[in-house]
């Protein structure tokens, strides 16, 4: 079966939905953030703060070629990965691409970002940042969820639309 990819900006709910959807499916989850952040024995913001944003998206790239054969997996990707064109390729190869598109002003006000490196000079710098992915997210996605509600609410509805792919 084809991998369900989750994308889009930090704290937009790619981790939560991914355990859940996970635990639902009887998949692995591949998150990829803790993933690199175990291989580093570092957390991100310590990644970026030695070796810097490029070495990061270096580290997610080689993450998504290692992932692009795979199937069956629940990926929650990092909001900066669809940064590069390589990276949506490889996540799009045998998956299955889910936008999850909440809107920013709730991400930033509600979510705790105090251990995102990117997100630690102020809401509109946020705000900014998401509409410079913007086109990047959306041309990425082969669904865009906007209903969060609950997160029970956005896994159903990933869901619904996922079946219409593993005809």
């Amino acid at each position: 079966m084809k991998n369900i990819v989750l994308i889009g900006m930090m704290g937009s709910g790619k981790t939560t939905c991914g355990t859940i959807l996970s635990q639902k499916l009887g998949r692995k989850l591949v998150d990829a953030d803790i993933t690199i952040q175990k291989r580093e024995g570092r957390t991100t913001t310590e990644i970026f703060a030695v070796d810097g944003e490029g070495y990061y998206r270096d580290l997610e790239t080689a993450l998504c070629h290692e992932l692009e054969d795979q199937s069956d997996l629940i990926i929650a990707t990092g909001g900066g990965m669809i940064l590069r064109e390589e990276n949506t390729k490889a996540l799009r190869k045998n998956g299955v691409v889910f936008l999850l598109n909440r809107p920013v002003d709730e991400i930033f006000d509600g979510e705790n970002l105090s251990d995102r490196p990117l997100a630690q000079k102020g809401k509109q710098d946020f705000i900014d940042r998401f509409e410079a992915r913007k086109p990047f997210y959306f041309g990425a996605a082969d669904e865009v969820i906007e209903d969060f509600s609950t997160p029970e609410v956005t896994v159903a509805e990933i869901l619904k639309r996922a079946e219409q792919y593993e005809a």
